[in-house]
């Protein structure tokens, strides 16, 4: 199996493999080799020598392998989550299974000829590594699993970028890029463009920019306000919430996020007590771990009983307002207002 890294070396190399299996949670990066295997593979033309495969008509992948591409040296056939490498349930599809195992045995016994005539490329959601198709593509062709990256992946992909176009940018303010902005690549590659922009050839991107221009995801935005929560800022922590408001964010949504995030404040302070791993207790990813120091601060300025008190608050705003008997923003309002 090849990491990111690899495959992408490999494209930039100009290195065409003739069988592909693409899969992962980042689809940005997912769907960026797709584009440099396209352009690799040249002038491709719909129905002729590009042909798309799915759910729809993947039993007809065979077929498309043994069609000629009609004045063409080769044909790319980009099978896009056909469900033929999804593990499969209880309940097995006769007909799918058939399938797969064809296909299987047709890729193993014509190796040499697919070389020559086909770029095929899976493009899959899930993966079952355990099935005989899944091994075929793995002894004959190119694996590349896109799993989430990690902040240091994403800051060095960052850096990258910004040298690239002159601009200069340090490393605790690619950090708090990445803590306002989340581990989406697709955003921060957004985000990242549009700093690059504002400060131009030879400029340097500073904190105040991100603050200025970035786009905040409004779980860094709670993380603002529980952070002046803590601290006791009920004005300022009230202006945070009002900021939300202004920018149109739904109320339940804020609610919503206030109170997930009040509750792993809770629960990493019983962590911390009762010496829990917190990673493996609030389910965080691997590319999020980063987090755990800010919630181990931010905890420390409240207390399990405040927290647990805080925790009851919302609870009960809930129940009143479902009932129809507190408006969701003056409930909210009296619960910040009540942290001094």
């Amino acid at each position: 199996m090849l990491s990111i890294e690899e495959l992408e070396k490999q494209l930039k190399k100009g290195e065409l493999k003739s069988l592909y299996l693409l899969y992962g949670e980042e689809l940005f990066l997912l769907e960026t080799s797709l584009k440099k295997i396209r352009k690799l593979f040249g002038k491709a033309i719909k129905g002729i020598n590009d042909i798309h495969i799915d759910e729809t008509n993947y039993a007809e992948l065979i077929t498309n392998l043994e069609t000629p591409s009609f004045g063409y040296e080769k044909k790319l056939i980009i099978a896009r989550n056909t469900g033929l490498l999804k593990k499969e349930g209880k309940r097995k599809n006769a007909e799918l299974a058939k399938v797969k195992q064809k296909i299987s045995d047709y890729l193993k016994d014509n190796q040499e000829i697919l070389k020559n005539s086909v770029v095929l490329v899976f493009v899959e959601e899930e993966v079952d590594t355990k099935q005989e198709l899944y091994t075929t593509i793995s002894e004959w062709g190119e694996i590349c699993k896109f799993d989430a990256q990690k902040p240091i992946q994403i800051e060095r992909r960052l850096t990258e970028i910004c040298h690239a176009y002159q601009v200069s940018i340090e490393g605790y303010v690619l950090k708090y890029l990445i803590e306002c902005c989340g581990t989406n690549m697709q955003d921060l590659m957004n985000e990242i463009r549009k700093l690059i922009e504002y400060v131009g050839k030879g400029g340097t991107i500073q904190k105040e920019d991100i603050d200025q221009l970035s786009t905040k995801k409004l779980e860094s935005v709670i993380f603002d306000l529980t952070d002046s929560l803590g601290k006791k800022d009920t004005v300022k922590a009230l202006e945070v919430f009002y900021h939300l408001i202004y920018a149109k964010e739904p109320l339940p949504k804020i609610f919503i996020t206030l109170y997930h995030h009040i509750k792993k404040l809770y629960l990493v302070t019983l962590c911390t007590i009762n010496n829990k791993d917190i990673i493996s207790s609030l389910h965080i990813k691997p590319n999020q771990t980063f987090l755990v120091n800010k919630y181990k601060t931010q905890a420390k300025c409240f207390g399990e009983k405040e927290l647990r008190k805080i925790l009851q608050d919302l609870i009960d705003l809930d129940i009143q307002y479902k009932n129809g008997l507190m408006d969701l923003q003056i409930g909210l309002e009296t619960i910040l207002a009540k942290i001094r």
